[in-house]
């Protein structure tokens, strides 16, 4: 894959203000399921699964199977995202 689509896979992975705020969840309290996500952001089930589906695919977050749930954490380019969008803050 060309450098600038991995790039642009990337920045659309963390280009909405949900998914930096599941970030920044996961950053606080790694291994989260999406049923405990959506419940510490206060937004629907459905619309946090879009989320942290979108930032898996773009490589910013981990997911781990366990029995009937899925455990969520940041994988290292998530870490160092959230790193760059602080600088920008």
């Amino acid at each position: 894959m060309k450098q600038t689509r991995k790039l642009e896979r990337i920045v659309r992975g963390f280009s909405n203000h949900r998914r930096i705020e599941i970030l920044d969840l996961l950053e606080r309290k790694p291994e989260l399921s999406l049923f405990e996500i959506s419940r510490e952001l206060n937004v629907n089930f459905k619309t946090a699964s879009e989320h942290a589906r979108r930032l898996a695919i773009a490589g910013l977050v981990l997911k781990r199977y366990e029995g009937n749930s899925v455990r969520h954490c940041l994988s290292p380019l998530g870490k160092s995202i959230l790193k760059f969008l602080r600088i920008l803050e």
